[in-house]
């Protein structure tokens, strides 16, 4: 699974017709109303990458995979646009990973940026290590780090006002967003800035 969502599920023929789409799995909630299309926000603001929920991986499932991305970053330089989203995935200028990713259970994502050359060849040289099968490299680390490599920072949103949940962590929004979106999660119940959160780093991005 993790394989075709970080590397083939947007090159399926069903989905050549598309270029947005919004991952939704069972079980799922949503606490608000959504009175705006999210996709017509990506396109009208020019986002690649939308996420609700940012936070640490486990880093036994990824050994090795920041020293694959390392290799990839060495020898392709030309992929990464100044201004990109580094600084969220790595405290040192890349050097070592910090392990933040976007909780890929939900993401509304430009399929375009998977269909880049930047972002293909990446796919295919982590695919060439092996590491989906011999680790547990998992879409979700792998999108955000494509994401946040060949992405600029400001194509890359934050949906303040989505309420979800995916157990055993939620998302819920805070003032106005909380009002307008008539929303029935309690603000108090708020996994954003929790110790094992990563939005604080989002954050900083443009502070």
């Amino acid at each position: 699974m993790c394989r075709f969502n970080s590397g083939f599920f947007y090159r399926h023929p069903l989905m050549q017709q598309f270029r947005y789409y919004w991952r939704v799995e069972p079980g799922v909630k949503f606490f608000c109303d959504i009175e705006t299309d999210p996709f017509l926000y990506m396109q009208d603001h020019n986002k690649t990458y939308g996420f609700t929920i940012s936070l640490y991986e486990y880093e036994r499932t990824i050994p090795s995979l920041w020293v694959v991305t390392k290799e990839f970053m060495r020898r392709h330089p030309e992929y990464l646009p100044e201004d990109n989203a580094l600084s969220f995935i790595s405290d040192d200028q890349g050097e070592t990973y910090n392990l933040c990713h976007f909780w890929s259970n939900f993401e509304i994502a430009d399929m375009d940026l998977w269909r880049s050359e930047a972002y293909t060849k990446y796919f295919e040289f982590l695919d060439s290590v092996g590491g989906f099968y011999y680790e547990r490299w998992g879409d979700a680390p792998v999108h955000s780090i494509g994401a946040a490599l060949f992405s600029r920072k400001d194509q890359i949103h934050f949906f303040r006002e989505i309420g979800y949940r995916h157990d055993p962590f939620q998302h819920c929004p805070q003032g106005d967003h909380h009002r307008n979106g008539k929303c029935w999660c309690e603000e108090k119940d708020n996994f954003d800035y929790d110790g094992y959160s990563c939005t604080y780093r989002y954050d900083r991005l443009f502070t």
